[in-house]
């Protein structure tokens, strides 16, 4: 089994100065928003973060000078704007944001999944986004340099595969070994999990093993590529996990409002990521009435077909405490 707590998988799997890659489904959908709370409570900094899509996880990170570089393909909040505690970030000269595109990021952790020397493309080529380096300004050659097809003698754009020292996916539904299923929008983190160095699973909910044996065909992320699994309801919070629960559009905007400021900050560090010690805490400080609002979702069908399988909490509880003693 691989059942460990979030603070154990921080501690083991994360350090100051590495490139750590976050899954997420569009910057309001499911990502491992409480990795990067347990990042920030365990000190760590100088990170160099990559993500498919910004997240309310990066703006935080750099909104608390966590993350000195950051690559992405896209930087808002979709309908809650722009992300303010990144923009600050950046804007200071705290953060260099090196910009690709939607396509490109995906294609870079295909590259790196594949293992290959480098990316050829069609996409970002004549654009500043080839040109324009936030982390080798004075070298626009060096982010997307030419190469030529062998074949046909076109030009072609090179772009440098992607391999994170680590990888934080939010997953719905994961067994004890890592099998993982998952439910809406996977986005990227097919890729991502396959080009990674270290997989870390945060899993809404442990499934037996005969939930995996039932629907093989779902599991997009199978267990020998995954190092650790942690078990975290409401891990995606205040963003969304489909057939789970739906976005707190409220603490969404109330979140981005204080990133807006250094003092702003302080306090939503205060409150929302030193203001708990596990997970019965984290539940606790959303709320009852929240969580019970939020899991009343209309994706909720979604789930249905694997409720049968999922653990109670105490059987999870029972798996980590064997797991610990192993």
């Amino acid at each position: 089994m691989k059942l460990i707590s979030l603070a154990e998988a921080v501690r083991r799997y994360t350090w100051d100065g590495m490139e750590y890659a976050s899954g997420a489904a569009l910057p309001v959908g499911s990502d491992a928003i409480v990795f990067g709370r347990e990042l920030l409570r365990q000190g760590r900094r100088d990170l160099h973060a990559i993500f498919h899509c910004n997240t309310q996880q990066l703006n935080l990170l750099a909104a608390a000078g966590a993350v000195t570089r950051a690559e992405c393909g896209f930087s808002g909040l979709e309908v809650f704007g722009f992300a303010n505690g990144l923009r600050r970030a950046v804007e200071s000269g705290r953060l260099a944001l090196e910009d690709y595109s939607n396509l490109s990021l995906p294609l870079r952790l295909l590259g790196g999944a594949l293992r290959w020397p480098f990316v050829p493309a069609t996409v970002n080529i004549h654009s500043d986004i080839q040109h324009y380096s936030a982390f080798n300004p004075i070298d626009h050659h060096s982010k997307i340099p030419f190469v030529t097809d062998p074949f046909t003698g076109r030009q072609v754009g090179a772009l440098k595969p992607l391999t994170p020292d680590l990888a934080a996916i939010h997953v719905t539904l994961s067994d004890a070994v890592g099998n993982a299923i998952m439910l809406g929008t996977e986005w990227s983190r097919f890729e991502l999990s396959r080009a990674a160095k270290r997989v870390v699973l945060i899993a809404d909910a442990i499934v037996d093993q005969d939930c995996i044996r039932q629907f093989p065909n779902l599991v997009r992320i199978p267990d020998m590529v995954v190092e650790a699994v942690v078990h975290w309801p409401f891990a995606a919070w205040p963003q969304a996990s489909p057939g789970v629960h739906d976005c707190d559009e409220a603490h969404m905007k109330a979140m981005n409002a204080a990133l807006a400021t250094e003092e702003g900050t302080a306090a939503y560090l205060r409150d929302y990521v030193l203001g708990w010690s596990d997970l019965d805490d984290y539940l606790e400080m959303i709320g009852a009435e929240t969580r019970k609002r939020l899991e009343a979702t209309a994706t909720g069908f979604l789930l249905d077909p694997f409720r049968r399988w999922i653990l109670p909490d105490e059987e999870v509880a029972d798996l980590m405490a064997r797991e610990a003693e192993a």
